[in-house]
């Protein structure tokens, strides 16, 4: 029997995705065609647009299906201290940002911006409902595993950790991400007698 290699084992929507991100991070959105996409994967033009109706929808997939990547890394973080809160959190902070420093998208992106290329951008900025909603979510699944403080405002903390560490992301400002979000998680931590 023959094995099978990792790209026999992705779906054509997975195959087309991560096209999608190498010929983003390579050549910029703007010059990321339908056609062009088929072509590189190998499929025909018919079957991109069976997967997505049009680029904006591979886009935004694109984008969805990086944030997995990002998350991946808040798991790890939190895996790494599985005791304290603040640590989890800033571990996982901290992985997030290393990753988005070393992303070949992110920053085929956000350089992207320079040259007047803004259609991708809006998706982790003005319209990153998405993308907060889901990091949002995955955060608060992995916060309610430590002691919280009773009335401990878990999704309004875990927002404030998202939207703050998505800005350092978009742009890198030094350390002070870890004062933010330890001074954010506060409020979920118990009090001791």
């Amino acid at each position: 029997m023959v094995a099978k290699s990792t790209s026999d084992l992705l779906t054509t929507r997975q195959r087309l995705i991560s096209g999608a991100a190498e010929l983003t991070a390579r050549e910029g959105w703007a010059n990321v065609t339908m056609a062009g996409l088929a072509t590189y994967v190998g499929v025909s033009r018919q079957t991109v647009y069976n997967e997505f109706g049009s680029r904006a929808e591979v886009a935004e997939a694109m984008v969805m299906s990086e944030l997995l990547e990002f998350l991946g890394e808040v798991d790890a973080g939190f895996d790494a201290q599985p005791i304290d809160l603040i640590a989890a959190l800033t571990e996982a902070s901290s992985r997030v940002l290393k990753f988005a420093s070393l992303n070949p998208l992110l920053r085929a992106i956000v350089t992207a911006t320079h040259t007047g290329e803004t259609e991708l951008l809006p998706l982790l900025t003005t319209r990153a409902d998405a993308v907060i909603d889901a990091a949002r979510q995955a955060l608060m699944t992995r916060v309610v595993e430590y002691p919280l403080r009773p009335d401990a405002p878990i999704e309004a903390v875990c927002d404030a950790i998202v939207r703050i560490v998505l800005s350092h992301v978009m742009q890198p400002a030094g350390p002070s991400v870890d004062v933010a979000v330890t001074w954010l998680a506060a409020p979920l931590l118990p009090t001791h007698p």
